[in-house]
């Protein structure tokens, strides 16, 4: 059978074969492909897991290192609007005509391996990338890190931002079963920077186990600040007078700290000079982190789906000054802990658009309903509505919302890439 020659043709073939393909968490069939790939970094590795902060801290990355003249590979996820947001070599987006070809060399070698749609875009934006002639790579991991794809690749640097209870069906239902997995991504003898100022023992235990050089938030490096700068220390170097990252948060200086390690860790390989760090900083994007919208009502779009992040997300909204109402967009995968979510963030809702979205492994509109008249405080005086798409959703919040009032658009990827594609068709 002739391979697909343009890049939505191959997304459909892999959306189709992934259906068809078992989740089996192992790495063993992604490795017997990488190996017959001959798939080999020739630069610094960067690994990135957590659950959440991992998108934030790669990103920080990229902009610093960018800013110091180096050529820089992401693989980020996932996509909102087109597939081709997952692979940035020098800051632009990989063109389909490239990812096509990636995709035609992971082909080429598989033979009768199943793969799944993320074990295969994983080998083909690692293969783009081993070719791209970089000076470093930046690699996200999905989903866990001990038995996620992107843990065939050897990291110099592996980063764990934070740990809390997310995919338990496949992490556990503990932080320590999730920190375990997370510290899977920890190499013997290599750096092992872990951002969460609490820990799980079991990923300290797990890299003393095998030896990685670990380090610890408060213990190994940390930060300091006032209203108009803040400060980073590591082992054996210090950051002053830094400008605050320009991605918005409360969590966003241990997410900074982290990438600042990384680089202190590699400062022979990557020297990196002040002004290239402030630079960076300043100047960082990255769509749906608390990412607020130029305009009237103010729109606020945040990929928060776990209680960790809604959490997050309630302390940002409460730091943003007074809003006389505000409206919600939520949609969520079913697997999430969406009691825990709207425990987190409900309090500060006033009005509910609530919306299906566009997969098998969503929660319905009407049940997220139910869920926030048994947990919102106080639900009979807040108005809650369902709504088919995300679209609709918005729409209804921008048809009801005052100028002074805020729409925060949360959830799955869905429900934010929904949003963000209704916005850029009324733009045309």
């Amino acid at each position: 059978m002739s391979t697909p020659t343009t890049l939505p043709a191959w997304l459909a073939l892999l959306e189709s074969r992934h259906a068809e393909t078992v989740i089996n968490m192992g790495l063993d069939r992604v490795h017997a492909v990488k190996e017959r790939m001959q798939l080999r970094f020739t630069c610094p590795v960067i690994m990135v897991a957590g659950t959440n902060g991992k998108g934030s801290t790669c990103a920080m990355l990229e902009s610093i290192l960018l800013r110091a003249g180096y050529r820089v590979g992401l693989y980020i996820k996932p996509h909102f609007l087109d597939f081709n947001e997952r692979a940035r070599i020098n800051g632009d987006l990989a063109t389909d005509d490239v990812l096509v070809a990636a995709f035609d060399a992971v082909e080429a070698v598989r033979g009768d391996t199943p793969l799944t749609y993320f074990e295969f875009t994983t080998l083909a934006i690692m293969h783009l990338m081993s070719k791209s002639k970089l000076d470093v790579a930046i690699l996200e991991v999905g989903l866990g890190g001990r038995l996620d794809a992107v843990n065939v690749a050897d990291a110099d640097v592996s980063i764990v931002t934070s740990v809390d209870i997310d995919h338990v069906d496949y992490l556990g239902g503990t932080r320590e079963q999730i920190g375990f997995e997370k510290a899977g991504i920890f190499r013997p003898g290599k750096a092992a920077i872990c951002s969460d100022p609490v820990p799980p023992q079991s990923l300290i235990d797990h890299a003393s186990a095998i030896g990685a050089d670990l380090w610890l938030m408060g213990r190994d490096f940390n930060y300091a600040g006032d209203k108009q700068q803040w400060n980073y220390g590591g082992r054996s170097m210090r950051r002053n007078s830094l400008a605050y990252p320009s991605l918005r948060g409360a969590n966003q200086l241990l997410n900074a700290s982290a990438a600042l390690a990384a680089l202190e860790v590699l400062k022979n390989e990557l020297p990196v000079g002040a002004q290239e760090v402030r630079h960076g900083l300043v100047t960082v994007e990255l769509p749906g982190r608390f990412q607020v919208l130029p305009g009237r009502p103010t729109v606020i779009l945040d990929v928060a789906h776990n209680p960790h992040a809604a959490s997050a997300l309630n302390q940002n909204l409460g730091n943003m000054g007074f809003h006389p109402y505000t409206f919600a967009v939520f949609g969520s995968m079913h697997d999430k802990d969406i009691d825990g979510v709207l425990k987190a963030i409900g309090g500060s809702i006033d009005h509910w658009c609530l919306t299906n979205l566009p997969s098998p492994r969503a929660a319905s509109a009407s049940e997220l309903a139910a869920k926030v008249q048994a947990i919102v405080p106080d639900p009979h005086e807040k108005t809650v509505n369902v709504f088919d798409t995300p679209a609709q959703a918005f729409a209804n919040a921008t048809s009801r919302a005052g100028e002074n009032d805020r729409i925060v658009v949360f959830g799955s990827f869905l429900t934010v890439a929904g949003v963000m594609a209704a916005r850029k068709s009324s733009l045309h």
